[in-house]
């Protein structure tokens, strides 16, 4: 394996250099890092990857040094975890207060919400440590806000690899992927069950960042790149998500090919996989992204008009070079983010403005799918070999199969955007029942105000929809079945019942909350089953939407 991958990075024209910023021994500025804590993967050659203790350990012994960051704590798993959230910047904030008075961008990097992906809690760790131990970089520009180790409960069930990261080239013992309640951390944005993504939302709410960077490693495809990103995917994250995909990705992808030797790429998978067709077949019939939905975090953060990354390291390397691409594409981030602090903030700035005075005439994607017209690009693949003898293995690689390390460039469709498949205007406010406290909690969790209606609503324009078909999805995902409504929306002069809430059109969440109530959205709260028992094809869906005050006024 060893020899396969040095003849896969010469292949693409990586280089395995350590980067000056990650060797212990070098000087920036006026403070020697020499001296200053390792983590477990430093440590031990890349072999093993942190327990929860080491993480703990590990940010001990930083303070025990007198760097200097912040440490709080971002909230507390099933099983009891604190979870560290540390604060860098120059010179050091507390609170978010204090970070707006820098007017700097915000940048939330997270790591390991699935923990057998441990490469970026090695980077970010590493990071903190040498961020905090050098003088003259990015910290006199951003606040960094990280949390190296999110899914603190799954990292703790350690297996070999070979259960736990099936496709994953190293460690040998890893955490599992879901948390201790066995939920997906990163299909939990919408729902939010876990403790551990409502501490997430909280802190979003609470320090509201600019950047959100989530770090992952992927089990897919033999490809050509150390690391592969998306933007947020849902095209309701607007100017922000479309900023970040044809500007922000483009530039970054630049600079890790020429600053730091790693060839990177847009996140996908060819078209088939091993089932379905000889992965020897060097005929690649297209490269596609995953999902739109905001149940993924990346895709959440993007309906608060925030730019969004998504990370993820290449699970065939092995876990060195992972950890080393992935420290260096946080690093790119954190740089281009300070140069271009001030776009990023006009971009969010009129967003802001945009939905807090009310956009009630701009349709809002709620449902989309696959763009019919991808571009055409060149895409590199690894030529995998045909043994013929199964008890021959790789590390991640299946069995009767092996890499050569020989790379191909083949011109094919690249799917990468979402095009809308149903949109809806923001009304001018969405009126539920009080008794609704599963969603009335849930819509607060995502920073949606929630008030009682300050007029008499008995003369506003209303609408209200009529349910014509529901499906019930009959696997089990998550714990839920998900549902799907389809009917229409019609202007009613029926009585309202008593004990409404009103959730304004004109806030800063409005995005985020026409996605959760509409009743076809395909990820909101009808999704998961928080309407459940007042649905039926026929009756009407509980939630009105408010086309215009009782006085025409917005």
């Amino acid at each position: 394996m060893v020899a396969a991958g040095a003849a896969l990075m010469s292949a693409i024209g990586c280089s395995h250099r350590v980067p000056d910023y990650m060797r212990a021994d070098v000087t920036d500025g006026p403070i020697v890092i020499r001296g200053l804590p390792r983590t477990s993967a430093e440590r031990t050659s890349y072999s093993e990857t942190s327990t929860y203790a080491d993480v703990i350990a590990f940010i001990d012994s930083l303070q025990a040094k007198n760097l200097p960051f912040v440490r709080q704590e971002l909230g507390r798993t099933t099983e009891g975890r604190v979870l560290p959230l540390l604060i860098l910047s120059r010179p050091l904030v507390h609170t978010p207060a204090e970070a707006r008075a820098l007017h700097r961008p915000i940048v939330y990097v997270q790591a390991n919400i699935h923990a057998g992906e441990v490469e970026g809690k090695e980077a970010l760790q590493a990071l903190v440590r040498d961020l905090a131990s050098t003088s003259h970089n990015v910290l006199d520009s951003i606040v960094l806000i990280a949390i190296p180790i999110y899914n603190a409960d799954g990292n703790e069930v350690f297996k070999p690899q070979a259960v736990n990261r099936t496709e994953q080239n190293g460690p040998e013992s890893v955490g599992q992927r879901p948390n201790a309640k066995m939920l997906d951390l990163n299909r939990d944005y919408v729902k939010a069950e876990a403790p551990e993504t409502r501490a997430s939302l909280a802190a979003f709410e609470k320090w509201n960042p600019d950047v959100f960077v989530d770090l992952h490693t992927t089990d897919g495809s033999f490809h050509g790149y150390a690391l592969t990103y998306a933007p947020s995917l849902n095209p309701a994250a607007r100017e922000a998500g479309a900023y970040t995909m044809d500007s922000l990705l483009p530039e970054l992808r630049r600079r890790m090919q020429r600053r730091d030797g790693f060839a990177v790429f847009d996140y996908g998978n060819f078209d088939s996989g091993y089932e379905e067709r000889d992965i020897t077949d060097t005929v690649k019939q297209g490269w596609y992204s995953y999902d739109h939905r905001p149940r993924f975090g990346t895709n959440y953060f993007g309906l608060r008009q925030r730019i969004s990354i998504l990370s993820e390291a290449y699970s065939h390397d092995p876990l060195e070079r992972r950890v080393k691409s992935t420290y260096a594409f946080v690093r790119e981030i954190l740089s281009l983010v300070a140069e271009r602090g001030a776009r990023i903030r006009a971009i969010e700035a009129r967003a802001d403005s945009q939905f807090a005075h009310g956009d009630f005439t701009t349709l809002v994607p709620i449902r989309s799918h696959l763009t019919t017209a991808p571009q055409q690009q060149s895409v590199v693949f690894e030529v995998m070999a045909h043994t013929g003898d199964s008890s021959l293995t790789q590390p991640g690689v299946p069995r009767g199969y092996r890499r050569t390390g020989a790379m191909r460039t083949q011109t094919m469709p690249v799917y990468l955007r979402f095009e809308p498949a149903l949109a809806r205007t923001i009304p001018r406010a969405w009126l539920l029942p009080a008794r609704d406290t599963a969603a009335i909690t849930l819509l607060r969790l995502h920073g949606i105000q929630v008030e009682h209606p300050s007029i008499n609503m008995t003369s506003a324009r209303l609408s209200q929809f009529v349910i014509d078909s529901l499906r019930t999805e009959p696997r089990e995902f998550q714990g839920h079945h998900e549902v799907h409504l389809s009917g229409s929306w019609r202007d009613t002069t029926t009585q309202l019942p008593g004990g409404m809430v009103m959730v304004r059109g004109d806030q800063l969440q409005a995005v985020a909350a026409l996605y959760l109530l509409d009743p076809e959205s395909d990820d909101g709260l009808v999704t998961w089953n928080v309407f459940d028992p007042e649905l039926a094809p026929g009756r009407t869906f509980p939630v009105f939407r408010v086309l215009s005050s009782p006085n025409g006024s917005r």
